[in-house]
């Protein structure tokens, strides 16, 4: 194996961050995006690919926003974000002897949502099938046989992951194909049975186009005056018997400082980004249960507003995105265990007993967060600041840069074991948070695809 050129060249500013994008052929992104409407079953997905992904601007009628950076963004469409990032990401590179790691522009995501009900498995695989196939037979995959090449898909990994051939079974096999296996895959959620997935941000409404922008934001973030302690902003799950959803909005419905932003099918307020930011810009804390998977988009709108989140399960938050938060969870959350939800625990109790110094320091700590948990605006570049798809990229060149020492140096990488015990449980060295609580979930069953 052939060492990557220029790793020790001082004067070159981008030695050893080289990415090399492969140019794929467009029935794997652009095609995909010209049948925008078929994406999903549900709604045209046209209006939310407009503005290279991050969809139709927010009006700021109503004061919410700020005047500039904020767009309707639809949680699925980080496939397409990070590929315009990237393509302005200042270390590209087209020789391939130069690159650190391989980009492949493939919208998994989108591939996924199109096929996700209605269609044969054999149809639902086919794309990437067709991918794997492609990429094995480029030179580029042969240098480390793919485990330098990486990819976004904008979705859960459960939405790749179907176990079996049965037409009834959820989603495509993409994450099992053995050449995926290689790769690194960036999703909205990973895989805490598999080593090959890595959890990013899910967007958020704020994509920035310059530095002050953020800190402008920062600031009034910090400023708010906030009326209700905590608030929900959700629907209840009544076919999981296991979901603590209608526990949380009978409390807030039950607290006099408690507010709750009910939602459902059909027009519902929730559908407002408006009604949901200025809902949790009024509030100290956001509680978030899981949503239909283990996590949910709504932990990040809640830290954009300034709102210290309210986690019931570690895979809501904590073992997901480790790249882009400090491992100390209590810094910026507050961790209650679903099953003292079911016991009838006190919400309002419970948030009252923090000491008010603490919840100002927590909430200095979540608004520090911001910058890396969103995707700043693809036309243009922040000077000082490292949004969410910088510290991704930076987190994938050293992973892989570590892998390809070891693998000259003859020593086994273990990040490509699969069996391991939980790729993310220590936060603290020698700490697992509520192992008790949440391992015998995880080894009994997985989440329904979808989210």
């Amino acid at each position: 194996m052939k060492a990557m050129r220029n790793v020790e060249n001082k004067s070159d500013p981008c030695g050893g961050r080289y990415v090399y994008i492969h140019d794929l052929p467009p029935r794997f992104n652009e095609e995909m995006m010209k049948e925008c409407s078929s994406i999903n079953k549900w709604f045209d997905m046209c209006e939310f690919v407009k503005n290279l992904g991050l969809g139709p601007p927010l009006n700021n009628f109503e004061g919410v926003f700020s005047d500039e950076g904020w767009y309707a963004t639809n949680q699925f469409t980080v496939d397409v974000i990070f590929y315009n990032r990237m393509k302005q990401y200042k270390c590209v590179t087209k020789d391939a002897s130069m690159a650190a790691a391989f980009f492949v522009p493939f919208y998994a995501g989108f591939d996924a949502a199109r096929y996700l009900w209605g269609y044969n498995v054999s149809v639902r695989d086919a794309a990437s099938r067709d991918l794997v196939n492609w990429l094995q037979n480029r030179d580029e995959w042969k240098i480390m046989n793919g485990k330098d090449h990486f990819l976004v898909g904008g979705r859960i990994t459960w939405d790749f992951r179907r176990l079996t051939d049965e037409e009834t079974d959820w989603g495509n096999k993409f994450l099992l194909l053995p050449a995926a296996r290689n790769m690194s895959v960036l999703l909205i959620e990973s895989s805490p049975w598999d080593s090959n997935d890595f959890a990013i941000p899910y967007p958020t409404y704020f994509h920035p186009s310059k530095d002050l922008q953020i800190f402008d934001w920062q600031n009034r973030m910090m400023k708010l005056d906030r009326k209700y302690l905590f608030c929900f902003a959700g629907a209840p799950r009544p076919g999981n018997p296991k979901s603590i959803r209608s526990l949380l909005i009978g409390q807030c419905k039950n607290s006099s400082v408690g507010r709750l932003l009910e939602c459902g099918s059909g027009e519902s307020k929730c559908h407002s980004p408006s009604n949901v930011m200025k809902m949790f810009q009024s509030s100290v804390f956001c509680l978030q249960p899981q949503g239909d998977s283990f996590t949910r988009r709504s932990a990040f709108d809640s830290i954009l507003a300034g709102c210290i989140p309210v986690f019931f399960h570690p895979g809501s938050f904590y073992t997901q995105y480790t790249w882009h938060l400090p491992k100390n969870y209590t810094k910026y959350s507050v961790f209650i265990p679903e099953d003292d939800i079911r016991m009838n625990i006190s919400i309002e109790q419970r948030l009252r007993q923090i000491d008010p110094n603490d919840i100002i320091k927590m909430r200095e700590e979540v608004i520090k967060l911001i910058p890396r948990l969103i995707y700043a605006d693809p036309r243009s570049k922040l000077e000082t600041t490292k949004d969410a798809f910088d510290v991704s990229v930076d987190a994938i060149i050293n992973k892989v840069t570590k892998l390809r020492q070891d693998m000259i140096d003859g020593r086994t990488n273990d990040d490509f074991i699969e069996e391991l015990s939980w790729k993310y449980a220590l936060l603290e060295e020698g700490e697992y948070i509520g192992v008790h609580e949440w391992d015998p979930f995880f080894a009994k069953q997985k989440p329904d695809g979808g989210n």
